[in-house]
């Protein structure tokens, strides 16, 4: 099985690839770079390009004419960014989409697997598939669009797709082939790690959240297993979405059962072994409780459910950050 990783040289991109590779089945990956690293494709057939390049798109295709499906992970996801720059997250992740899938049913490419996210829903626990949308921010936005866009488009025409809704990717590759690009996260565990390096209180903002300690809960999952998931997802693509029947689904992927930010604090120190010093903040402006997703749907179609649990994804981001300054700066100069 051959298939096209748009967007193949990013965190969650090239970790899908890897898994790909370990499973038998191989990438072909298209990435402009601009956020992605050319060292995360060392090996692998890679074409640099905008997806929405059609003659690039044409090449792929007739120098791979074995691809079956197209596993689209190439987006801008800054939120912040997103809400500087709304035009240019609407061009990157719909215009440019919209056109790479003319490009994949204009090469009678008609399996797409797209790289969704929690951020379109309302908060919530135990969030099932058909529970409300409520994206906060353009980048959350333009993933609903998108959505709305492929249901629009699987139903009259030949493309099929499965939307896998990502909650929250922590971790890196087990075998450190790649990881998180990014040298300054901004998520909750960089932020602890950050803070951990340099000898930092970790700022726990609200403590009396209707939850099950009283702070905010978030859904984390390891980046591996979601890159089982896809590996499945197009295992089983023809029969989660047959020719005849429906073209179009929705499968959330997280862990299912939520994790506090005390939660969190008490596994990274399990895994390090060592305090770490908190800062108690009140709740910030636009703060919610949190939100876990229910993952039946994916146990169901595709038998996934995640094996790795947070302290692996805890120690294998900080594996990845003992390298990646090594990794990252080394391959930039």
């Amino acid at each position: 099985m051959k298939v096209l990783i748009t967007g193949g040289a990013g965190f969650i991109g090239s970790t899908i690839a890897s898994a790909c590779l370990d499973q038998g089945i191989e990438p072909v990956i298209v990435d402009d770079f601009s956020t992605g690293r050319r060292e995360f494709t060392q090996g692998r057939v890679c074409y640099e390009g905008d997806i929405s390049d059609g003659p690039l798109i044409d090449r792929i295709f007739a120098e791979h004419p074995d691809i079956e499906a197209t596993v689209c992970c190439a987006a801008k996801i800054v939120v912040p960014e997103s809400v500087a720059e709304p035009l240019y997250y609407y061009t990157e992740n719909v215009a440019k989409g919209l056109a790479l899938l003319d490009h994949l049913l204009r090469n009678g490419n008609h399996r797409v697997l797209f790289s969704s996210s929690a951020a379109i829903y309302e908060s919530g626990l135990g969030i099932t598939e058909r529970a409300p949308l409520n994206p906060l921010s353009p980048y959350a936005r333009t993933k609903a669009v998108f959505e709305n866009a492929l249901e629009d488009i699987t139903g009259g025409s030949a493309l099929r797709a499965i939307s896998l809704r990502y909650f929250n990717p922590i971790g890196a590759d087990p075998k450190m082939r790649s990881g998180l690009q990014v040298m300054k996260p901004t998520h909750a565990l960089g932020v602890m790690i950050d803070k951990f390096h340099a000898g930092q209180p970790y700022p726990v903002t609200g403590t009396n959240w209707e939850t099950r300690d009283g702070t905010g809960i978030r859904d984390y999952v390891h980046v591996w297993d979601l890159a089982r998931a896809h590996t499945a997802a197009l295992r089983a693509f023809d029969t989660i979405v047959p020719v005849s029947g429906d073209t179009y689904r929705v499968i959330n992927l997280g862990s299912g059962t939520g994790t506090t930010v005390l939660e969190l604090i008490k596994a990274f120190e399990n895994v390090t072994g060592q305090p770490v010093p908190t800062q108690l903040t009140d709740r910030r402006p636009g703060d919610t409780a949190g939100a876990y997703p229910d993952i039946t749907l994916a146990d169901t179609l595709l038998n996934w459910r995640p094996e790795l649990s947070v302290e692996q994804g805890i120690a294998d981001s900080l594996a990845w950050y003992s390298q990646r300054e090594t990794i990252l700066r080394g391959a930039d100069e």
